[in-house]
């Protein structure tokens, strides 16, 4: 399984970027999907996660009603979509997947249920 992250970038402080995360797997419509994010410094956090069905998502409360995760299983990619970017968005974003095939359908924000995890893209936010 290969995630490739994209889509980071250098904006101003309200200014919004749409992340992508492309999976070649067997089978990406059994792939629970999530972003997380390393500040300089800083542990890695959860953003955002979507079901395998695309059909439950859960995000962290620093971005809730700015951010939004998406599914696209014809693309096999997974979108961030992200509003209204502040200064402390700043960060690595990495997305990871885990095969729930035949498990149960949630969007799951704990990092340690990931086993395959991309190379992180760059989101710099200026004030």
């Amino acid at each position: 399984v290969q995630l490739q992250a994209s889509g980071g970038g250098l904006v101003q402080a309200g200014d919004f970027l749409r992340l992508s995360c492309t999976i070649s797997a067997r089978d990406f419509r059994t792939y629970a999907v999530g972003w997380f994010r390393q500040a300089p410094g800083k542990d890695r956090e959860f953003v955002a996660a979507i079901s395998y069905s695309g059909g439950s998502t859960t995000y962290d409360d620093s971005v809730k009603g700015r951010f939004t995760i998406s599914k696209d299983n014809a693309k096999s990619t997974v979108y961030l979509q992200m509003n209204s970017l502040k200064p402390e968005d700043t960060a690595v974003y990495y997305c990871a997947a885990d095969n729930r095939k035949l498990q149960a359908d949630f969007a799951d924000g704990l990092e340690r249920s990931y086993k395959n995890w991309g190379q992180g893209t760059l989101v710099t936010v200026s004030s």
